[in-house]
């Protein structure tokens, strides 16, 4: 039992000490591989093809989405190491000790729905395997996503090297077999509009831009010596490569076998082998585990931050195995609810939890590399009444003005916004909302510098006492 206990990770929120420090920044890349080589991919890389796109269109668009929202959620790993901190908690540092809250709420919706989709794709393939229900599936697969998380962070990365290897043999031999049987579909099929491109482009970026809030989280254990660079490549490299496979192989079926594939059939993906079809399913359902278990690893985050926010809570291991248990649950309850429309359902919910994300994306990032340029108080993000206490009103009014100007410009399936039907069914929302807060919270910080007596332009730097701001002590990001 102590060799077990040992595994489990001890730390949680809290600041990853240079002692305890390891690994290489190329981890980043089997961890974000694995993650995203998974049938639920398949699954969302029909809708360009629902959307009416050509095939070579579609495909297009998902190398477009991926790569520019890949390049995104990068820049957010690469504070990892810099910080040793969870992504999340480090938001305290721009919207105030209380003000992060908000983020960090819409963070938890959107991983327990995502979490959500990838269990009723689990109990499918379960029950493909075993016989059992898919509502059973969903209940074994539960099991699977809490253990994870509970062991934490080097079992997480260890699984998703092994993971990277098997699963992507296994994709190897499917994506061939399903070219070789089915092709690439009629490239005459489907009609090619900007409207339809753009909001194909949009939702791959968003995607992306759903692992940003925890893709810190996984790299905040690297050595703060490590290259941002090598950081940054080595996750774009790992997510962009995975998803673009994942999400292509899912137009391809969807136009290549409209009907037998229908929006993410699991037997017809895993047909796609040939032979040792178990096998393979084994494989899936594994790898279909990984992801969800790194989304409640990040629920649990959230939602610990959340509550140490407004209440002294010690962080034991009892703790985290009732919370991300309870977390793990949740996802079961919502999976065995809304598992008839699953594909539509979850498209339309992170589309529009996606757009919450996008200008905390973009505040997070300018404060990281053009505001405070890496450099924090990090025992100041732990404190109440430090000098990111309260609501930060710089970053909140950048935040919710982005959203308000991006409305207009949403198209989803519960709502249309009155401009999309003059751009052609365009959706540039992303795009407002990631502009516009960029340049709001940029402007907020030239304009108001000084918050609690510390300049956040110069590295929250602290006001010399005798009025003379332009000579400050430099802060260490330093425990």
């Amino acid at each position: 039992m102590s060799a077990l206990a040992d595994k489990v990770e001890h730390r949680s929120i809290d600041f990853i000490p240079h002692a305890e420090r390891y690994g290489n920044p190329r981890n980043q890349f089997t961890l974000w591989f694995a993650t995203n080589m998974q049938v639920s991919n398949v699954a969302f890389g029909a809708v360009p093809i629902f959307l009416g796109l050509p095939i070579q269109w579609a495909l297009l668009s998902i190398v477009v989405g991926h790569v520019v929202g890949g390049a995104l959620m990068a820049l957010h790993s690469a504070q990892g190491p810099k910080l040793g901190i969870p992504q999340m908690i480090q938001s305290r540092a721009q919207f105030g000790y209380v003000g992060a809250t908000l983020p960090m709420v819409v963070v938890f919706i959107m991983f327990a729905g995502f979490n959500a989709a990838c269990l009723v794709l689990t109990g499918q393939m379960l029950s493909s395997l075993i016989g059992v229900s898919v509502d059973v599936g969903i209940i074994i697969g539960t099991v699977g996503i809490i253990l994870l998380p509970i062991f934490g962070y080097k079992v997480l990365h260890v699984c998703q090297k092994w993971v990277s290897l098997i699963a992507g043999i296994a994709f190897v031999i499917m994506s061939f077999n399903l070219l070789r049987n089915h092709g690439f579909g009629d490239p005459s099929a489907g009609e090619f509009s900007w409207g339809m491109f753009v909001l194909s482009v949009a939702i791959m970026v968003t995607y992306q831009l759903c692992y940003a809030p925890y893709v810190a989280d996984y790299s905040r254990y690297l050595p703060e010596d490590t290259s941002v660079k090598k950081t940054f490549f080595f996750t774009f490299a790992g997510t962009v490569t995975a998803c673009v496979w994942t999400f292509s192989f899912g137009s391809i079926a969807a136009s290549a076998a409209t009907d037998a594939f229908a929006g993410g059939n699991v037997d017809f993906i895993v047909g796609q082998a040939g032979f040792a079809i178990p096998l393979f399913l084994l494989i899936l359902i594994i790898s279909n585990t990984a992801s969800p278990g790194l989304g409640v690893y990040a629920c649990f985050m959230s939602a610990i931050t959340i509550v140490t926010t407004f209440f002294r809570v010690r962080i034991t291991l009892p703790v985290k195995v009732l919370g991300m248990t309870l977390i793990g649950l949740s996802a079961m309850l919502l999976a065995t609810i809304g598992r008839e429309n699953f594909l539509g359902n979850v498209s339309a919910f992170i589309a529009i939890l996606g757009y919450f994300m996008v200008p905390w994306t973009a505040i997070n990032l300018v404060d990281f590399y053009l505001v405070r340029k890496e450099r924090y108080s990090i025992p100041d993000i732990f404190k109440p009444e430090g000098r990111y206490a309260g609501i930060d009103w710089r970053a909140m009014s950048a935040y919710l003005i982005a959203i308000a100007v991006s409305v207009p410009f949403m198209n989803t399936d519960m709502y249309a916004g009155p401009f999309v039907e003059p751009l052609g069914g365009m959706d540039i929302a992303w795009l407002v909302s990631l502009v516009l807060a960029a340049v709001l919270y940029l402007w907020n910080v030239r304009r108001f510098p000084v918050r609690r007596g510390f300049i956040a332009g110069l590295g929250d730097a602290p006001v010399r006492r005798d009025g003379d701001d332009s000579s400050v002590e430099k802060v260490a990001v330093t425990p």
